[in-house]
């Protein structure tokens, strides 16, 4: 138990050998959530996009892939998350993909920059949650959409004894929170085994 515990902590945060196995996998174990919840958002070709908690990269690809002409956008706490985006995007890096190391409480954003903000998997491991909704808000366009994927949405789920500094929320209690950050027209959409996207609108 304890190794597992190590190795799934590194979803928070990937440091160092494992940190760099943990980015391997979840970029493809998030693949399924990933692309279901995408379907769901209906992007347009130009948009600007940001993935917060962009991980290994995967996500910022499927971005570019849905929007001719897009931006993307990708920002990770961890060192490693940021540097495994970077190779997975080389190809276009700094010309359509653009990735950073920053934190969801304080985006290095101008406001209204963004069409679309994504949150796969990650809003477990942010502090203060209420508030990075909000740093989301301000730095989406008038319309612009915040698409938060998760997988566990129970909060007696096992996931949180194993991993350290997770906490899971209800698609219920996201909605509340968005609701209270600013958010409107927010949509609930679910899909075995437990797969979750809520999607907000800023006004």
């Amino acid at each position: 138990m304890a190794l597992l515990t190590k190795l799934f902590t590194n979803c928070a945060c990937p440091k160092g050998r494992m940190g760099r196995a943990m980015l391997k996998f979840m970029n493809l174990c998030h693949a399924p959530l990933t692309n279901w919840g995408l379907k769901l958002v209906n992007i347009q070709n130009g948009w600007t996009m940001l993935d917060i908690g962009c991980g290994g990269g995967a996500t910022l690809r499927r971005l570019l892939k849905r929007s001719e002409d897009a931006r993307v956008y990708g920002i990770d706490i961890s060192k490693e998350s940021v540097a495994k985006a970077k190779k997975v995007n080389a190809k276009v890096l700094d010309k359509q993909v653009f990735v950073s190391q920053g934190s969801a409480e304080k985006l290095p954003y101008e406001d209204g920059k963004f069409n679309l903000v994504t949150a796969v998997e990650t809003v477990y491991f942010w502090l203060n949650l209420p508030n990075c909704m909000k740093e989301v808000n301000r730095v989406l366009k008038k319309g612009g959409k915040f698409a938060i994927m998760v997988e566990v949405v129970d909060g007696d789920s096992m996931w949180t004894n194993v991993v350290e500094g997770m906490t899971a929320y209800s698609p219920e209690e996201l909605k509340t929170m968005l609701a209270d950050a600013g958010f409107i027209q927010t949509e609930i959409h679910r899909k075995k085994p437990s797969y979750a996207t809520i999607i907000g609108i800023k006004p």
